[in-house]
């Protein structure tokens, strides 16, 4: 089992500026956000997972090729022990790169206790404040919020945002947006607080794109002049 300076890459990652991650674990669409050169990593998630017919290693060796940043993992175990073996089996996997997800239950955040100081965790589906701060507590090197789910079922997941960006001032605790459904709703999420930000294939390649922008560029192209054009 292979151990890593937990310590070194905290600092690594507190220094660090806003990553933009790809939410899927569909190899043509990682591939291709990877491509785009401002996407750093990918997140995966059990339902993502179980969209391919590849086996879990296999696949998550396979993103591993794709990409050098950081590589989310969801633990399936539901008791403690089996879930300590899962997370060291996805480390000799993802090496460096793994970052464990992990349920805001007791049982996930004991595990967060337990792993973050061998492994970048990040407990994931966190709806409140208090949540945040027992992961804080718990030594999470992120933690991921539902945005767009919270405004669905909650009212704001902006606000939510807000209050736990609060919560996580001067620690080493980053803060990721996740369920994010369009461009609006990710620089929202950004200015309410989020550190990172990771988004589904669709949204991510909405982002470069306006139809005003679309309209100047084409002016440019039916009437400008450049080295290409005599």
């Amino acid at each position: 089992m292979k151990d890593w300076n937990i310590k070194k890459q905290r600092k690594e990652t507190e220094k660090s500026v806003m990553s933009i991650f790809i939410d899927s674990a569909n190899l043509t669409h990682v591939k291709t956000a990877l491509e785009l050169g401002w996407v750093k990593g990918i997140t995966t998630n059990p339902l993502l997972l179980a969209q391919s017919e590849m086996k879990a290693s296999v696949l998550l060796k396979t993103l591993k090729e794709l990409s050098d940043g950081p590589i989310f993992y969801q633990l399936t175990s539901d008791t403690f022990e089996a879930s300590v073996a899962e997370a060291h089996q996805s480390l000799e996997i993802l090496e460096k790169q793994l970052v464990v997800k992990l349920p805001p239950t007791e049982l996930g955040f004991r595990l967060c206790s337990e792993l973050s100081s061998r492994m970048a965790c990040c407990p994931t589906a966190i709806y409140s404040a208090a949540q945040a701060l027992v992961a804080r507590e718990a030594g999470a090197q992120y933690l991921a919020v539902y945005v767009n789910r919270a405004t669905r079922l909650m009212g704001d997941g902006l606000k939510l945002l807000e209050e736990i960006s609060r919560v996580l001032e001067n620690s080493s605790t980053r803060l990721l947006a996740a369920s994010l459904k369009s461009p609006l709703e990710a620089s929202q999420a950004y200015s309410a607080g989020a550190q990172d930000l990771t988004l589904p294939y669709q949204t991510l390649m909405e982002m470069t794109k306006h139809p005003l922008s679309d309209e100047a560029i084409k002016q440019f192209q039916d009437g400008g002049k450049g080295l290409n054009q005599t």
